[in-house]
């Protein structure tokens, strides 16, 4: 007979068994340090642990989203120290002088250590700081959360950026869904900045520099890329493999890029689909860590509310398609928001046409209508204007704010 412990409670025994282990790593410090100071004759002093600044990255594709932060760091001789849960994560060999990459365990083997360590201050993607397993440390002075796409700062899972300090942010609409939740839990007000995006701006760089065009010789059939986002109020958990099937049967190229997160949490679901159509010269399953090249050889994105949309259409400025996918907005932050349309789905219709049950066989025309209709072009650089602030001084700006964060923090001189 098996046992079962329900997430719940698992997550409960995880927290007191990091609670006991870290009392008795703290336990075992304060010991030494006494020990020490009375063979010293008390001239032994606590040697300092305390991190400057530490980025956490609970998984390797985050890189593109740190890297070029990173990089104008780096620039400005800021000591870093860059954690990962990701073994073979880019920041491990990017052989920066002042960004150190560190791998600190995958799971709850690197929140048992990120609820303890010493920083003074801590940036991170990741949402749902002490919520479940990653609980804030009390050696950490100040937890800034960073967006990971030019979307709803509430399409996280509920009271995902509730306990961190500060939130950066890309548009003033993810300022006013924030300060609406703060206002009807009665929290106390983060700091909120406006900072841009800076792996957009890096997108768009490595485009011109790249002035990258299909090669005349290779196929000129037109590529389509499915990339949804997941769970329940995703295209593969509404239409299955059916969006797959029609494009397959309508001749186009096809590119299937699932979430990374139903790799992990839709499992049975993503290898159903890739049994029941398997790889060929026509389809293309992907999993590059860094999505550029996918993009960038797409002709237009088939997808639902996916942050992937917003990368394609504002850097790539090619159109999009969205599922009708009736979005339960239950599990996410943005269920406590009065408003009845959020951003995302006010954006789609001006970005592209929608698929629904009812037209999902005319697809191969919408594709074709979306391609070659102009008037989508001007409205992608009105959703720019909305929610990507300071296009191409995203890295700077985030820069910027650590560098003086911190020396507000510790009394230092103020970063120029």
């Amino acid at each position: 007979m098996k046992l079962y412990i329900d997430p719940g409670t698992g997550s409960m025994l995880f927290t007191i068994l990091i609670g006991l282990i870290g009392a008795l790593g703290f336990a075992a410090r304060a010991m030494w340090t006494k020990i020490k100071f009375r063979i010293t004759g008390g001239k032994a002093r606590e040697e300092k642990t305390e991190i400057p600044f530490v980025i956490f990255s609970d998984d390797k594709r985050y890189w593109q989203v740190f890297e070029p932060v990173c990089r104008e760091l780096e620039r400005r001789e800021f000591n870093t120290v860059y954690m990962t849960s990701s073994p073979d994560d880019p920041a491990l060999s990017c052989g920066y002088e002042h960004v150190k990459g560190e791998f600190i365990g995958e799971g709850n083997h690197a929140f048992a250590k990120l609820n303890y360590i010493e920083a003074t201050l801590l940036l991170s993607t990741t949402p749902g700081l002490d919520v479940y397993q990653w609980k804030r440390s009390k050696k950490v002075r100040y937890y800034v959360h960073m967006l990971h796409c030019a979307s709803e700062s509430t399409f996280y899972r509920m009271f995902a950026l509730d306990f961190y300090d500060a939130v950066l942010l890309s548009g003033d609409y993810q300022a006013e869904d924030l300060r609406e939740l703060e206002a009807l839990r009665g929290e106390k007000a983060k700091e909120l900045v406006l900072t841009g995006i800076p792996y957009m701006d890096e997108m768009v760089s490595r485009l011109n520099r790249e002035k990258a065009e299909r090669d005349p010789g290779k196929e000129k059939r037109t590529t389509v890329l499915v990339a949804p986002s997941w769970g329940q109020s995703s295209i593969f958990n509404r239409f299955g493999g059916r969006i797959i099937s029609v494009l397959c049967g309508a001749g186009y190229r096809v590119i299937v890029r699932p979430h990374p997160q139903s790799y992990k949490s839709e499992t049975e679901l993503i290898e159903s689909l890739k049994r029941d159509f398997p790889e060929s010269d026509t389809l293309e399953w992907n999993r590059d860590n860094d999505n550029f090249d996918v993009l960038r050889r797409s002709d237009i994105l088939i997808s639902d509310f996916s942050g992937i949309i917003f990368d394609f259409s504002l850097v790539f400025d090619k159109p999009v398609i969205y599922a009708d996918t009736t979005f339960d907005r239950s599990p996410y932050d943005c269920w406590w928001l009065k408003r009845d349309e959020l951003w995302t789905f006010g954006a789609l219709p001006r970005l592209g046409e929608q698929v629904t049950e009812e037209n999902l066989e005319k697809l191969p025309e919408i594709i074709e209508s979306c391609i070659n209709d102009p008037k989508y072009a001007k409205s992608r650089e009105d959703i720019r204007s909305e929610t990507w602030a300071y296009r191409g001084e995203g890295a700077v700006r985030v820069a910027d704010y650590i560098t003086n964060k911190y020396a507000e923090l510790t009394g230092e001189k103020e970063a120029e």
